[in-house]
């Protein structure tokens, strides 16, 4: 068994390509996707709607469609996951890598009790079952912060609210103590005191059980309480990347620039910033920087190739230093 010590990588993407096949036309949905995650740490990745951010995570659970071609490197603790036989990837899927869905209404089924679903990943990956699973169970739902869990394991997803089905959604993914927790945006239905009582609870896991995490959020605020390092995507391509304050206090990429001038609070009567245009569809991506005809600062050259620099564990495509 290979040992983890804090901030030891645990998992290291290489030129992770995404395409999907529609008729005669292929949609790049990833293209060329580097990314690195260490032991303990919570990486955000942001971007706009269709940037890339959700494919990414259900990338890594090899959960494409048959439709979907998908190359590159995904080593996990030194196994490269697109070497897997389909019977070797559901080991890793939900027991070593589990996915917070954004809605759990449609994640979870609704004509089976909480408690059965729960106990079904419990038995798969921790080979519990009956009164051990049982136990199990209300032992995960008192951790995510559920009140009477031996309750609440007898009721159906529709007799329980919004952020209760939420915890249900983290309880059962953290059934089998995984290596790498991935939450898909989700807080984006639930309203701000239930948000935050979520995103409290998220940091409480990965503070205790030092577990491993990628949040994808297109929200900034949400970015900046929780995570640690921050992958800004654009056009299924990661744009920038560094630590929380380096983004935050010196953002080096135009497009991550203006997603920060987004957010920030207008004076009365000032218009809120917005980025001009639209992003490219993905089926006509344009030669050289995506952004460029979306970028106040774009040259000729922006239309030729991509510039990568790079300063340590910190790198942005784009031609200004």
């Amino acid at each position: 068994m290979q040992t983890k010590t804090l901030n030891s990588q645990v998992l290291a993407i290489r030129n992770l390509t995404l395409e999907f096949r529609a008729g005669d036309k292929t949609v790049s949905a990833l293209r060329g996707l580097d990314l690195t995650l260490n032991h303990g740490e919570i990486l955000a990745i942001v971007g706009e709607s269709g940037s890339g951010k959700s494919v990414t995570g259900l990338s890594l659970l090899r959960l494409h469609g048959k439709n979907a071609s998908l190359s590159g490197e995904i080593h996990f603790l030194g196994t490269d996951l697109l070497q897997l036989s389909d019977d070797e990837m559901r080991q890793y899927r939900g027991g070593k890598i589990a996915m917070i869905f954004q809605e759990p209404m449609t994640a979870l089924n609704p004509v089976f009790t909480v408690g059965f679903q729960i106990n079904e990943v419990i038995k798969l990956h921790g080979g519990l079952s009956g009164e051990a699973a049982d136990r199990r169970a209300v032992e995960l739902l008192s951790k995510v912060g559920i009140p009477e869990p031996e309750l609440r394991l007898k009721s159906y997803p529709f007799q329980l609210s919004g952020g209760m089905r939420q915890r249900i959604l983290i309880a059962m993914a953290l059934a089998a103590s995984p290596e790498i927790l991935i939450a898909d945006e989700p807080t984006t239905a639930l309203d701000v005191t239930i948000q935050s009582q979520i995103l409290r609870l998220l940091r409480e896991i990965n503070e205790t059980e030092k577990t491993t995490m990628i949040f994808i959020t297109h929200d900034l605020g949400i970015v900046a309480k929780l995570a640690h390092r921050v992958a800004v995507m654009y056009a299924g391509e990661i744009v920038e990347s560094g630590t929380v304050e380096e983004i935050f206090s010196g953002a080096k990429h135009p497009y991550t620039q203006a997603l920060l001038a987004s957010v920030h609070d207008a004076p009365r009567g000032q218009k809120l910033f917005a980025i001009a245009g639209s992003p490219p569809p993905l089926t006509q991506i344009p030669a050289g920087c995506a952004f460029a005809p979306r970028c106040t600062y774009a040259e000729a050259r922006c239309r030729e190739k991509i510039t990568v620099q790079a300063a340590g564990d910190r790198f942005w495509r784009c031609i200004r230093p």
